[in-house]
């Protein structure tokens, strides 16, 4: 009897695609751009080696994620990513395995677009703040004015604003040290025994890498961007069903991150999980920080 011949792994992901129950449900939520978005996800699975190490199943359950939300994952555009995570699953025999893990990812510039789709906000802006541009800081208001002149391309932290139409407003900064430490204490993608120190990610700050690239060290700016669009949205703007399910998403996926961690170091260390930060989405304004990829 001859052999079968397995299927590459291309085939598989296009079969799995063009599945009834697939198909649906991207129609039910794309529409006409159903094809297109399928289109998508093929070309990124075709350029990215890490994910097609993955499992099938997997990329397109979290592809429809981001479908639901009706944001692109080309990774140019920067509204969403799948990012492959090597998560520790426990086989049957109880022993640790590295398994590569797909996961959704949303982009800062998604934020915005969830954001503006609630129809209550009049602006939101969000940006990088170089050397010279801060100017007056009213503790008492919270009104930070940056009519400063810039002196030099030096990244010194960044901002969002927003305004409401009921006429509410609202502007967070942090500075870049800040902001490094913030992704050191709460990215789950930072190991213990892989941590940066704030000095390099500071530095990364202002390497003006290829904004192509996903996560804090390959693009610090706009994790950086996303971090403060989220915490100031979280705590103060008007958050849609859809952009609660989207932050929850992300909080779910950075607990699984968190688990990971614990798993990787049940043999070597004890490990507190009283002390692991994490954050609940809920429906009332939330104020501590949340884990970010």
């Amino acid at each position: 009897m001859e052999k079968a011949i397995a299927k590459r792994p291309i085939e598989v992901l296009k079969e799995k695609l063009s599945a009834k129950s697939t198909m649906d449900t991207l129609g039910n939520a794309l529409r006409e751009h159903k094809d297109a978005f399928v289109a998508s996800i093929i070309d990124l699975w075709s350029g990215d080696k890490a994910l097609q190490q993955c499992d099938a199943n997997a990329i397109i359950h979290e592809a429809l994620r981001a479908a639901v939300l009706k944001l692109p994952l080309t990774k140019s555009l920067g509204f969403s990513y799948i990012v492959v995570f090597n998560n520790s699953v426990k086989d049957e025999k109880g022993q640790w395995h590295k398994v590569p893990t797909p996961t959704f990812v949303m982009g800062y510039k998604g934020y915005i677009q969830l954001a503006m789709r609630t129809g209550q906000y009049k602006t939101i802006n969000a940006d990088v703040v170089y050397e010279g541009e801060v100017g007056k800081v009213d503790k008492l208001s919270g009104r930070i004015s940056f009519d400063g002149e810039k002196k030099s391309d030096k990244v010194i932290g960044y901002f969002c604003y927003f305004e409401l139409v009921n006429g509410f407003q609202k502007t967070l900064y942090m500075p870049v040290e800040d902001m490094a430490k913030y992704a050191i204490n709460y990215s789950p993608s930072f190991k213990r025994a892989k941590k940066p120190t704030v000095e390099e990610l500071v530095e990364s700050a202002n390497a003006n890498k290829d904004s192509k690239a996903v996560g804090w060290e390959g693009n610090f700016n706009d994790m950086a961007l996303k971090t403060v669009i989220r915490r100031l949205l979280s705590k103060y703007g008007y958050l849609s069903v859809e952009m609660q399910n989207a932050m929850q998403g992300e909080a779910e996926s950075a607990e699984a991150s968190r688990n990971d961690l614990i798993a990787e170091n049940a043999n070597t260390e004890v490990v507190d999980i009283t002390k692991v930060d994490y954050e609940e989405v809920s429906d009332a304004p939330v104020e501590e920080p949340q884990p970010e990829y």
